[in-house]
């Protein structure tokens, strides 16, 4: 006979997992793939799908195997950091088999080494050519915002239409440069924080912090194409919006390195405070890894996130979402 109170029972019980579920999510197999390294900051897929880091205390790039954590030499000889813990070689992209490095804050008003800050190509394993000298560029073409070093602060190195964007966090504004180093303006804001990006198509997806404290409110997902208008926005939510990342499908993570530590602008949050978020399609944020130590870049590989923190290491986040398609795990 059919039993219509066990029934509720059951509906409600499925309703609390459920509920559970959303409140509390989990990521199955966390795991630490590579300690060690030294600044390590920006990352990128290459084309043989290994994972690419940079080291901006020692001016290289580490090759690492994602199934097994093995990490070789990639390319040094890259301009180290001149502050301990800023700038350096910042980020990594490859158009087609070549790889570019985004180097950052080494030489600026206070602190002149003749240096270069800008776009380098790598051709070998301890040779590289500068193709675009970003600190120049905006030396002659200072931002309409307020600023305290003139040559700027990259954030992130993407590739698009067969050149390179460039978002700087302190100019607040994304550079496009060609692969023979034009450097043009694509898209000027107000003091936004512009931070990691991704492409699909012709639109850009890009975080944005917001100005310090970098609240939640402030942390938003944006995208925008090459001409003008006001940005759209993705998503919301989250407190210092560092990397945005497209992962199976149409799937798009974001990560936040936490609540601010307060104790200077540009200094990273509190440790321990990192979070991995799903993107809904309402422009919510849905929870998928917390207690991530100072995060700074990921990765999007199959179903796996590859984290990169500022203390030298790579988290590996297994099943992040659902095969094939990515819609996230329990939604």
């Amino acid at each position: 006979m059919f039993n219509a109170c066990k029934c509720r029972a059951a509906a409600r019980g499925v309703a609390l997992a459920v509920a559970i579920l959303l409140l509390f999510p989990t990521v199955v197999n966390a795991q630490p793939l590579v300690s060690g390294l030294q600044g390590s900051a920006g990352s990128t897929v290459g084309p043989d799908g290994h994972l690419y880091v940079t080291e901006g205390a020692t001016g290289t790039v580490q090759r690492i195997n994602p199934s097994t954590g093995a990490a070789e030499l990639f390319t040094e000889g890259l301009p180290p950091w001149v502050i301990p813990g800023l700038g350096g070689a910042v980020d990594v992209a490859f158009i087609e088999e070549t790889a570019y490095v985004l180097v950052t804050l080494i030489n600026f008003e206070g602190e002149p080494s003749g240096l270069t800050n800008g776009i380098y190509r790598i051709d070998g394993p301890d040779s590289h050519t500068i193709i675009a000298d970003l600190g120049a560029f905006n030396l002659a073409n200072p931002p309409q915002t307020a600023f305290a070093i003139p040559t700027g602060v990259q954030w992130s190195l993407e590739v698009f239409r067969g050149g390179l964007l460039v978002s700087d966090g302190h100019l607040n504004r994304v550079l496009q440069v060609t692969q023979d180093g034009a450097v043009s303006i694509l898209r000027s804001f107000d003091n936004i924080v512009p931070t990691g990006m991704d492409v699909s198509g012709h639109t850009i997806y890009m975080a944005r912090p917001g100005p310090t404290p970098h609240s939640a409110d402030d942390g938003q997902i944006v995208s925008f194409g090459p001409g003008t208008g006001e940005p759209d926005l993705v998503a919301s939510g989250a407190p210092l919006l560092l990397d945005v990342e497209f992962g199976r499908g149409r799937s798009l993570y974001a990560l936040s390195q936490g609540q601010w530590n307060g104790d200077f602008a540009g200094s990273p949050a509190v440790e321990n405070d990192g979070t991995l978020w799903e993107v809904n399609n309402d422009a919510s944020l849905r929870l998928i890894a917390d207690g991530i130590n100072l995060p700074n870049s990921v990765e999007i590989i199959g179903t796996s996130a590859f984290v990169v923190t500022l203390t030298g290491e790579v988290w590996r986040y297994d099943e992040i979402s659902d095969a094939p398609f990515g819609h996230a795990r329990g939604r």
